[in-house]
């Protein structure tokens, strides 16, 4: 018998809601620079804690995303921003923060010829001359295959190249809007050949439906293409209109995939129902740079 009734959320889940002056300063601060936050634009359910901490993911291109994926919450539409100058204002917000690891993302900017590869590229430098020595972590959109601009996001030296295959091959269609999962090991794959000592980093949701072979296989994927790092959180469903959530999966089972994750050869694996790509990212290149010298 089969239901579309959706599933309890479990106890597991419960978030810790912390608001006081770091957070507060960090939200205040990030409107006086016009800036953009993944922490808020997708929702994420760990805003608190990081922002708290005094740590945020920084969203570059504007807040509007030409993809309409099915598991996020990001605005679509038709982006009417670039903004040549939110490079320096990310790196000044950083300096703000005093931060030791800074994420950069954005919206996939499918409407620009490079996909906005230029602006990576000029926020990692900026951020390198204002802080030296801060670690600068890029999750990037796939570019729609256009490898010239990977290249030049490669050739600014980020310190972790990340982009999250999201799901398993099955999936992928269905739950993300004009990217390919064969593209994301095609990029993946060639980032490394661009930068070989550049750590690469993906992520995974789970919860969709897919199968413990199918999560293994992905993972197998993955470390086909030398991907270091590997993410695996549980998939929330941000409103009705998003795609449904199959299932809540156990910390246990998160715990297991960690195992088999580092079995498989992977530097460092973050596994736990609220795991984010960028969650405790100054702590996974801490440990991937640790398991890589040994």
């Amino acid at each position: 018998m089969t239901t579309d009734a959706k599933p309890k959320k479990p106890d597991w889940l419960r978030i810790k809601l912390t608001t006081g002056d770091n957070y507060r300063e960090i939200k205040d601060m990030m409107r006086s620079k016009t800036l953009h936050t993944v922490c808020e634009e997708a929702r994420c359910p760990n805003i608190y804690e990081c922002w708290a901490n005094r740590t945020a993911t920084f969203m570059i291109l504007g807040d509007i995303c030409t993809r309409a994926c099915r598991f996020c919450a990001v605005k679509t539409g038709l982006p009417t921003e670039l903004d040549l100058q939110e490079p320096e204002r990310v790196a000044e917000a950083a300096v703000q923060m005093n931060l030791r690891h800074c994420v950069v993302t954005s919206v996939a900017r499918d409407d620009l010829k490079d996909g906005g590869a230029s602006i990576f590229a000029a926020t990692i430098k900026a951020i390198r001359a204002k802080l030296p020595l801060c670690s600068v972590e890029v999750l990037i959109p796939d570019f729609m295959g256009n490898w010239d601009a990977l290249k030049v996001v490669m050739d600014a030296k980020p310190d972790i190249l990340n982009h999250n295959v999201e799901t398993v091959e099955r999936l992928s269609d269905r739950v993300r809007a004009k990217a390919k999962y064969r593209r994301t090991m095609e990029l993946l794959r060639r980032a490394k050949e661009m930068a070989p000592d550049i750590p690469t980093k993906s992520s995974i949701m789970l919860g969709l439906g897919e199968t413990l072979e199918e999560i293994h296989r992905t993972m197998d994927d993955l470390r086909e293409v030398d991907c270091n790092i590997l993410t695996l959180g549980q998939y929330l469903q941000p409103s009705k209109s998003h795609i449904k959530i199959a299932r809540y999966v156990h910390p246990d089972e998160f715990a297991q995939l960690k195992k088999d994750g580092l079995t498989k050869g992977f530097s460092h694996v973050e596994s736990a129902p609220l795991v984010r790509s960028s969650y405790h990212a100054h702590e996974q290149v801490q440990s991937a740079a640790a398991n890589a010298a040994r």
